[in-house]
Parts: structure tokens; sequence; C-alpha cells
């Protein structure tokens, strides 16, 4: 009887996996004069290290990637930028209360206007000018030091 076993497949339990949710976010690397603003962030790493970070964050509903990172980088390292070109996106999973989260950060290239990264929000601890080659190494995340490297490779690009 070939419809018995795919009835009785159909009465398994099925096996629990955990739930998934995706996740967008925009960052930047704003680059001047062969340096970029790093900060640190309030929130600390899982073992409770400070964290030396790229700023990123979350779009706002009806706002675009590219808006996005303008603003979060405005709000967490209190500078201005220009868009120049997309660096490339940071794919990483984590879970927050037992869900799993595929997140993406996609970072840009930003041309630095004004500003001073002094005027940072509460979010973060202390935002500086470092110089890419320092942050590429420098980084607490992998992904981070990747877009510092990119950024690295086209600072031409913005001078």
């Amino acid at each position: 009887m070939p419809g018995a076993k795919k009835a009785a497949a159909s009465r398994r339990p099925r096996s629990k996996r955990p739930r998934v949710e995706r996740e967008l976010s925009a960052g930047g690397v704003v680059v001047r004069d062969g340096a970029c603003v790093v900060i640190v962030p309030t929130r600390r790493a899982a073992n409770g290290a400070r964290v030396l970070a790229l700023p990123k964050g979350h779009p706002e509903p009806g706002e675009s990637i590219e808006e996005a990172a303008l603003r979060e980088v405005r709000e967490e390292a209190g500078v201005d930028c220009d868009v120049v070109g997309p660096l490339g996106d940071v794919r990483y999973w984590y879970q927050r209360d037992g869900i799993r989260v595929a997140k993406v950060v996609r970072f840009f290239l930003l041309a630095y206007r004004a500003g001073d990264p002094a005027d940072h929000d509460h979010e973060v601890e202390e935002a500086r000018w470092m110089p890419l080659a320092q942050a590429a190494k420098a980084l607490t995340h992998p992904g981070d030091r990747e877009m510092a490297t990119l950024a690295l490779s086209r600072a031409g690009d913005v001078e």
C-alpha cells in the first residue's frame, strides 16, 4: 500500500525548528583624510567587553536603506555625510528571546561633510576618528573589519 507510507509519514511529529526572523540594518564607513569614524556603543559584548564598531542601525518606516545609513551615522557618530556608494553586506546570525535572527547589515562608503564625533547620541559612549588601516585591524567584529578594509581600498573614491 503506497498510500499507507505517506499517511504514516504525515502523522510523525515534526522536529521543532527554532523560528527564524530576518533583520536588515544600514551602516557606513565615513572617510576623511585616510581616517574613519569608529564608535564604542553602550551595549557591551556578551562577555561584558567594550566593543569598537562602525555606526549602524535599523531603517525607520518609509526610509531608504541609504537614508537609514546616513541617519544612523549622524546619530551614533555625530557627523553628516554623503553616500559615495555601496561597500557590501555583512551577514550573521544571532539569537533574541529564543528566536534565531538572520541579520544583514548593508554598508556604504560615506564622505565626511560636517560635524563632530563628540556630538553622538546616548547609545554611544565614544565616537572618534581612527586611521582606516588601524580600524581594519582594531574593530571588534570581523564584518566591520572587512568593511573598513574595503573602504581603505576605495579611499581614493572619496578624496
